[in-house]
């Protein structure tokens, strides 16, 4: 008699519910863990949610549920808040205090408001009293899932805007970038890992971006640059951490891996990673699983890595400064990406390209570059490659002048070198005048030069130590 009194508008809204709940992208692949000791709630919840997750469990008590827990990774948990033995709020905290990052819905008889504050504070999604109906619950799981996702792209999102230092493309007509976009479509596809090696600035993290863009990978891509992370907080970073994992972590923290899961993760400046990080990389290659900072559970993830390097790791390995089984392990798919003095034939794009976007940007007409400049520019060696042409189009549109009397470090009415050894020194000569002339515009500051240059502080610093060496020896 109850149901043949519920309204119409009821009925519709029970339906847009379950239509909502059957058009989620997001639900079709997650898992679900039901704790309750009553057996009827517990069947009721496995058959109606079985029709729109792809994995459904449950557990009549605690100790059920945590040798559930050790076996699989689970996205949400539906547990009542009365359990024999123990709370399940007390339970619930003690999951997230050991690192685990499932979203919590809460069911209890028990229409208390200090039951439901208590159960907010122990960090629920939702509260649902019993007895609750199927579209209740199905909504209730529809906005925590999507409320997750929408933090992890916001995240994503914010790294992106932080690190891509050019939108989309990679530009080129050259024959070594057309061999270059070539196999970028050929390894796209492939689940394996990728080591990018160029020099700076040759668009290393465009060409990740791309192989992620054209793979099959539904999940987000997550850049971070190995070398701007402090070695003692690298593993916090990408791992995450469980609450009192360490001091002044007072919360636990999803990591970077967490949030490429089912993407790409780009670990960019891969040399500069300590040999002890890099052991925990390898691991996590070999065992598709990692375990936060203080925690003692291991989560399964699905992460494609490409690995990028400015450094020759063949030779850091032969040194010791890299382990050789992680180099063959990232090195299953090799990419070069050309430097941009290889490419002659792409300037004159390249300084279009970037000359329209950024007078675009401005919010200024484009001015037209004629002939003489072009090869003035032409015959610049470009240590910094394509991020250093584009500071340099950059300087000159707000400067007001030539592009070539907006390089630094070298004159341009002077013809490229052919002989290698002339090159190699020419070119070291190059690169310390245009680093100690952006640390000068920059007063010192090391953070601001290196982020202008595109290298790790700890590059920079190292350069500048042995530039100073090298003039105590003379």
């Amino acid at each position: 008699m109850k149901e043949a009194l519920v309204s119409q508008d009821a009925i519709n809204n029970r339906e847009t519910v379950t239509h909502r709940v059957e058009g989620s992208k997001y639900l079709k692949n997650r898992s679900i863990l039901v704790v309750d000791d009553e057996h009827g709630i517990r069947n009721f919840l496995i058959k109606g949610l079985s029709k729109y997750v792809g994995l459904v469990e449950s557990a009549a008590n605690i100790e059920e549920a945590d040798n559930l827990q050790q076996r699989c990774h689970f996205d949400l948990i539906i547990a009542d808040i009365k359990l024999p033995g123990k709370s399940g709020v007390e339970w619930i905290q003690q999951l997230h205090d050991s690192g685990t990052n499932a979203c919590v819905i809460f069911i209890t008889a028990h229409a208390h408001l200090s039951v439901a504050i208590e159960a907010l504070r122990a960090g629920a999604a939702d509260f649902i009293i019993k007895p609750f109906r199927m579209d209740q619950i199905l909504a209730a799981i529809n906005n925590c899932i999507e409320r997750q996702e929408i933090r992890r792209e916001n995240f994503v999102l914010r790294r992106q805007v932080d690190q891509i230092y050019e939108n989309s493309k990679i530009i080129g007509n050259s024959q070594l970038m057309q061999n270059l976009f070539s196999t970028i479509k050929y390894v796209a596809p492939t689940p394996s890992t990728i080591l990018i090696e160029g020099e700076t600035g040759t668009g290393k993290e465009l060409a990740a971006k791309s192989i992620h863009d054209l793979s099959e990978r539904r999940g987000s891509f997550v850049p971070v640059n190995c070398g701007a992370i402090a070695a003692d907080l690298l593993e916090s970073e990408l791992f995450g951490h469980a609450k009192g994992a360490f001091t002044g972590a007072h919360q636990r923290r999803d990591g970077l891996f967490s949030y490429a899961n089912d993407g790409t993760l780009f670990l960019d400046e891969i040399g500069e990673m300590p040999i002890s990080m890099q052991a925990h990389l390898l691991r996590v290659l070999e065992e598709k699983a990692i375990r936060p900072v203080g925690s003692n559970k291991e989560l399964p993830v699905n992460v494609r890595i490409i690995a990028a390097t400015n450094k020759e790791l063949g030779k850091l390995v032969e040194e010791g400064l890299f382990r050789q089984d992680l180099y063959f392990r990232l090195n299953v798919l090799n990419l070069q990406i050309p430097p941009l003095r290889y490419r002659s034939t792409d300037l004159n794009l390249l300084v279009k390209h970037f000359t329209q976007t950024i007078s675009a940007n401005l919010g200024t007409k484009p001015p037209n570059i004629d002939e003489s400049e072009l090869v003035k520019l032409s015959q610049y060696h470009w240590p910094g490659n394509v991020r250093e042409l584009k500071n340099v189009i950059e300087r000159s549109l707000l400067l007001g002048t030539p592009p070539s009397e907006c390089v630094t470090g070298a004159k341009q009415n002077t013809p490229i070198v052919e002989s290698d050894v002339c090159t190699s020194h020419l070119l070291a000569d190059i690169e310390k005048q245009h680093i100690l002339k952006v640390l000068k515009i920059h007063s010192g500051n090391k953070s601001a030069a290196s982020r202008q240059l595109g290298v790790s502080r700890k590059t920079l610093e190292r350069k500048v130590l042995l530039w100073g060496e090298e003039e105590q020896r003379f």
